[in-house]
């Protein structure tokens, strides 16, 4: 009997241990993705595109994965962060029409389930670190509400890096932006917030149970105005002689160094070799901050490539490829549908997306099944000149679009310069010529052949333009009026012991 009993122990622990193997197994199958957003980087401000700022970390993170050269995102904050959390175009949400500004009561429509509520569902832990902007004028909308298991950082656009206070528009006082699942932190104050949220992520990675994959969102308020960093980290770069690109210079370094501590801090938790991490700007450089975009047109707020032509590569442990270069269409909305799939969830009950899953294009080369791209279509942009045509889509309103290797601008797509760095010598017309034609409103551009914008082939091509045209009016048909509302003033931190949150 003693031998039977013996025998049925040792079944039900083999059973359990093998239980326990298979779960591992089958968690070990769907990687831990760790998503890190830097704030206005700038096309040119990464080593591997610049020649007068060092970026080691982030450099040798892209050569070991595959770096992304012809990858998309929008001209702001707020329209890129809706599109990655929703894989759907702005206009779908309302937010067509700039940022969510302080006081706007404005969010992410809770129509559709976010990203974070995907990987959630998936089981995921997830996390967020860092900026948030996506609305928060009711409890409803703030990030422990939208699929994260975890929310410490800010709410709004930007803030002073060390006290971690915005000033708020209508009475000129800076009030607390920092918060977590509990409520607002105030003991933050001095502490450098590209550091803190560094330290932050840390701890997210060090107390993750590895039972569950990890989804963690590092959104860092690196490198956005105002000019702030460390002086060691200027120091780094003494010998530029402008300040403001010397300080954003050291900024960038900061946030290097910070991407380096917390991959770091996965090989040190043992689970790198099982992580997939990508790295992403929200949106083109600010030229009047420090940023560069050049050689491409334009910088942040403009329709032009260096507005929304975007910094990504994709790296980890878990990547199957490295050291490719990869020049196929990706836009922002596509990361929606490629993590879900990566993380093995559904993607049932999500409204329509526009974006594409697209793994196999970053990882075995294969085409981008994206052919088209809207950049963006916002009626309620003064408008510029008359319409060109009187049948299709008016080219007065401010728009964009991409088919294939051609791109359609119409309106008042912004400043139309090129900023080279300082002191850097062009050998072409830099200024912007729209002053030469002040009611011109149809750009046509050959990206593939010519990404840096600089020949219009709107007069040769009439039949192309009408029929990106045609593009235009289908989308605007599918759109949802932009979400726009008047200053609230009972969103005045003052009247919420002085922090900015939710006062509806």
């Amino acid at each position: 009997m003693m031998t039977l009993f013996l025998r049925l122990l040792f079944a039900v622990w083999l059973a359990a241990v093998s239980g326990s193997n298979n779960n591992n197994n089958n968690n070990n199958k769907r990687p831990n993705i760790v998503f890190v957003l830097a704030d206005d980087y700038g096309f040119n401000d990464i080593g591997y595109h610049s020649p007068d700022i060092s970026t080691p970390v982030l450099d040798q993170l892209a050569t070991e994965g595959v770096r992304l050269e012809n990858y998309y995102v929008q001209p702001i904050c707020s329209p890129t962060r809706s599109q990655f959390m929703s894989g759907r175009y702005q206009i779908r949400m309302g937010l067509q029409h700039g940022l969510i500004n302080s006081g706007q009561a404005s969010a992410l429509p809770r129509d559709s389930p976010t990203l974070a509520d995907k990987m959630r569902e998936a089981g995921y832990a997830t996390h967020l670190v860092g900026k948030w902007h996506l609305g928060y004028y009711k409890q409803e909308f703030l990030p422990f509400n939208r699929g994260f298991d975890t929310f410490y950082g800010y709410l709004t656009a930007c803030e002073n890096y060390t006290s971690h206070k915005r000033v708020y528009p209508q009475d000129g006082v800076a009030y607390l932006d920092l918060r977590d699942n509990n409520g607002p932190i105030h003991n933050e104050n001095g502490h450098y917030s590209t550091h803190l949220f560094t330290e932050k992520a840390i701890n997210v990675v060090q107390a993750h149970d590895t039972s569950k994959p990890l989804f963690m969102y590092l959104a860092y308020q690196s490198v956005h105005d105002p000019l702030m960093v460390p002086e060691e980290y200027e120091k780094k770069y003494s010998h530029i002689k402008d300040e403001k690109r010397r300080i954003y210079a050291g900024m960038v370094a900061a946030m290097d160094e910070g991407v380096g501590n917390v991959t770091k801090a996965l090989k040190d938790k043992g689970i790198w070799d099982n992580t997939i991490l990508v790295f992403s700007t929200d949106n083109g450089g600010q030229v009047y901050g420090g940023g560069n975009n050049f050689p491409l047109r334009g910088h942040k707020h403009t329709l032009w490539d260096g507005g929304m032509h975007g910094v990504g590569f994709v790296t980890g442990g878990k990547m199957p490829v490295k050291g490719l270069v990869n020049n196929e269409l990706i836009h922002v909305t596509d990361w929606y549908p490629t993590l879900v799939n990566l993380a093995k969830g559904s993607l049932n009950g999500t409204k329509p997306l526009d974006g594409i899953d697209q793994w196999d294009t970053i990882t075995a080369g294969k085409p981008s099944r994206r052919t088209v791209l809207l950049h963006n279509i916002d009626q309620l942009f003064p408008k510029r000149g008359v319409p060109l045509y009187n049948d299709t889509f008016d080219t007065s309103v401010r728009a964009a679009v991409r088919v294939g290797d051609m791109k359609l601008i119409t309106g008042d797509p912004g400043d139309a310069k090129w900023w080279p760095l300082p002191g850097q010598k062009v050998d072409f017309d830099i200024s912007d010529e729209r002053h030469k034609h002040p009611n011109k409103n149809v750009w046509l551009f050959n990206i593939t052949a010519d990404p840096n914008e600089r020949h219009d082939l709107s007069h040769q091509m009439p039949g192309t333009v009408r029929s990106l045209l045609r593009y235009l009016v289908k989308f605007n048909a599918e759109s949802v009026p932009p979400v726009w509302p008047t200053h609230d003033w009972r969103s005045n931190p003052s009247r919420h012991g002085g922090v900015y949150g939710p006062w509806m």
